[in-house]
């Protein structure tokens, strides 16, 4: 742990560590388990406390979360999934990527733990942090996995490409790379219906397509990604397939016919995945129209008047 507060006498110092207990995990990128996309109106937990770090070991496919109160420089293990829970519940190996979402943690994973394809995404659960399962409901082409980023207000997701756990784990194939095998193309993603919708090529000199970064204006439609054959950084358009005039939150916000589509957003309704019903959404966004099945969900009353399940199922 390294103090950040430049007021303090330890600024830019080390203060605290945490010894793992266990050797050869291979810790890469680690998340908070709460964000401002957990409280995304349609999925919103307001009682989640960002105090958790999910830390998952990329070699091993074991996830350790931390708690980091009371003292942040002295956090606590307090849970640790092993890799056959993760590979029996998901069907992944080799977690990277963790973000925090809506209805879970969502964790990107290379492969299958055979180490073959495909990679994909898998979410945790908000409060237990045990594994729900895999995320995607129909996956097109998408084989290959690595980082993944979205824009809740267009509910679409972005996905890269690297390469399977045999295809990197003991360094780069040169025939493999030379062959134009590794990843290269960007995929997009209904996020509500978690249902793949697009495949950007960028070529096969394009190889590795690795790190997605959102805009910090998150008006725009347009995600950075950052290749590793290549030193630069490349900034491609990612309009919705779906609604190709469709424009961002901040453009409605702006516009004098807010009120107008505000008002025909209250009106419109659209057919649950699961009982092929139209609910009305008010004037907040509709249920997700998928959802984890997953571990004993929670029920609550739905403003539609239905029971739903914590993931949106209608019982």
């Amino acid at each position: 742990m390294v103090d950040v507060d430049n007021q303090s006498q330890k600024y830019a110092s080390i203060v605290g560590q945490i010894n793992m207990p266990n050797a050869g995990d291979e810790l890469h990128h680690f998340g908070w388990n709460a964000c401002s996309s957990a409280l995304c109106p349609y999925a919103p937990h307001p009682h989640v406390e960002r105090r958790y770090l999910i830390v998952p070991g990329l070699r091993s496919s074991r996830i350790h979360v931390l708690d980091t109160k009371p003292d942040p420089a002295k956090p606590k293990i307090v849970k640790v999934i092993e890799p056959q829970s993760v590979h029996e519940r998901t069907g992944y190996s080799r977690p990277h990527t963790v973000h925090c979402g809506p209805d879970g943690i969502y964790l990107s994973a290379l492969g299958a733990p055979n180490g073959d394809a495909p990679g994909g995404i898998f979410a945790l659960d908000h409060d237990n942090f045990e594994p729900l399962g895999r995320w995607e409901v129909e996956r097109g082409p998408q084989q290959f996995g690595y980082d993944f980023a979205w824009h809740l207000g267009y509910d679409i997701a972005v996905t890269s490409e690297w390469g399977t756990p045999n295809m990197v784990e003991n360094g780069v194939n040169p025939e493999l790379l030379l062959g134009g095998k590794y990843g290269h193309s960007l995929h997009v993603w209904d996020l509500r219906k978690r249902r793949h919708l697009q495949s950007l090529d960028l070529g096969s000199e394009q190889q590795m397509v690795l790190e997605l970064r959102p805009a910090h204006d998150p008006s725009p439609h347009r995600r950075a990604n950052r290749r590793s054959d290549r030193s630069a950084n490349s900034e491609r358009p990612n309009p919705d397939p779906r609604r190709p005039d469709h424009r961002g939150p901040g453009e409605h916000r702006r516009s004098r016919d807010y009120l107008s589509r505000a008002q025909e957003r209250k009106n419109e309704k659209r057919t649950c995945g699961s009982c092929r019903e139209l609910h009305g959404t008010g004037w907040r966004l509709p249920p997700r129209e998928q959802s984890f099945d997953f571990g004993a969900p929670r029920k609550h009353s739905s403003a539609a008047g239905r029971t739903r399940s914590r993931f949106g199922r209608c019982r």
